[in-house]
C-alpha cells in the first residue's frame, strides 16, 4: 500500500500551491488538529475546523492558547504553500520564520521575562526528554547548520529515511524554548512535499509511540522506529483516499456485461 500511495501521489504531478492545496484540502485540518493535540490536549477538532473554515469559533469560553495555536498553524500552513510554490529550501531563516508564525502569542510571561521570543533560538537550556536537555543554547545554530548541510544529500529515493533522520535530529537539538514539536513536524511535511512525497498525519493517539521513536534516537542513535512510524502513518493517512480513487476509476459493470460475455 505504501508503494501504491507513492505512485498515486506522483501521478498527481503537483507543481504549484493551488494544486497542492486542492489535494490537501481534507488533510490540512486533520494534520493541524493532531499535531497540536500531541502537546496540548485542550485542542479540539471542532475548533480546528472552525478556524480553518471560518477564521474563528463561536461561544468559546476556554483557555485562549489552543485557539492561538490553531490560528497560527493555519498561517503556517499558508506559509508552507507559498514556500512550496517557490521551492524555497529549508534554512536557518526559514526555520525561524516558521517557528515565529507557529508560536507568536503563545509564549508565557516567564519565558518573556528570561528573554525568550518566538522566532529566536533559545537563550537557555531546557529539559527536553527523560534523559535529554537538547543542544546547549550556545551550540544550536552550529548544530542546525550541520543538519541542514546534510540535507544536500536528500533525493526522492531516500526521502523517507532522510525525513526520519532530520526529524529526530531536529527534536534532539531542540532549538527553541517552546514549539519545537509543532515546528519539527511541519518541517517534515514540507521536506516530504519538496521531494514529491505525500505528507503524513502524526495521530495524537499515537503520541507515546511517537515519543518512543524520538527517545530511541536520543538513547541509541537508531532510526528504525521512526522510519517505520512514518511509513505506517503515511499509509494510514492516505490509504482510504487511494482506494476510493481506485474504485472510482474502475469500469462500472452491469448484469448485461456478464450475460453478453457468457
Amino acid at each position: 500500500m505504501y508503494t501504491k500511495i507513492l505512485s498515486w501521489w506522483k501521478s498527481k504531478g503537483i507543481n504549484d500551491s493551488n494544486h497542492l492545496d486542492e489535494v490537501l484540502n481534507a488533510y490540512k485540518i486533520s494534520f493541524t488538529f493532531n499535531s497540536a493535540k500531541i502537546e496540548n490536549d485542550a485542542v479540539t477538532y471542532h475548533d480546528t475546523k472552525e478556524i480553518f473554515n471560518h477564521e474563528g469559533v463561536t461561544s468559546y469560553t476556554g483557555d485562549l492558547r489552543p485557539l492561538f495555536e490553531i490560528h497560527n498553524s493555519k498561517k503556517a500552513y499558508e506559509f508552507i504553500l507559498k514556500s512550496f510554490d517557490k521551492k524555497i529550501p529549508i534554512s536557518l531563516d526559514f526555520i525561524k520564520e516558521l517557528h515565529e508564525i507557529l508560536t507568536v502569542g503563545t509564549y508565557d510571561n516567564r519565558r518573556y521575562e528570561i528573554g525568550e521570543r518566538p522566532g529566536q533560538f533559545k537563550k537557555h537550556d531546557y529539559v527536553t526528554g527523560k534523559e535529554e536537555i537538547g543542544a546547549s543554547y550556545e551550540d544550536v545554530e552550529e548544530e542546525l547548520l550541520e543538519l541542514l548541510e546534510e540535507l544536500e544529500d536528500v533525493t526522492e529515493a531516500n526521502i523517507i529515511i532522510s525525513s526520519a533522520y532530520f526529524h529526530v535530529k531536529f527534536e534532539n537539538i531542540h532549538p527553541f524554548a517552546d514549539g519545537n514539536g509543532r515546528t519539527g513536524r511541519l518541517l517534515v511535511i514540507y521536506l516530504l512535499l519538496l521531494y514529491n512525497h505525500p505528507p503524513i498525519i502524526f495521530p495524537s493517539e499515537t503520541k507515546e509511540e511517537y515519543y518512543a521513536c524520538l527517545e530511541q534516537w536520543d538513547k541509541e542513535q537508531k532510526l528504525d522506529l521512526m522510519i517505520s512510524y512514518l511509513k505506517r502513518n503515511i499509509v494510514a493517512t492516505w490509504s482510504n483516499r487511494v482506494e476510493n480513487n481506485r474504485n472510482s476509476t474502475m469500469k462500472k459493470m452491469s448484469l448485461n456485461d456478464f450475460l453478453i460475455n457468457d
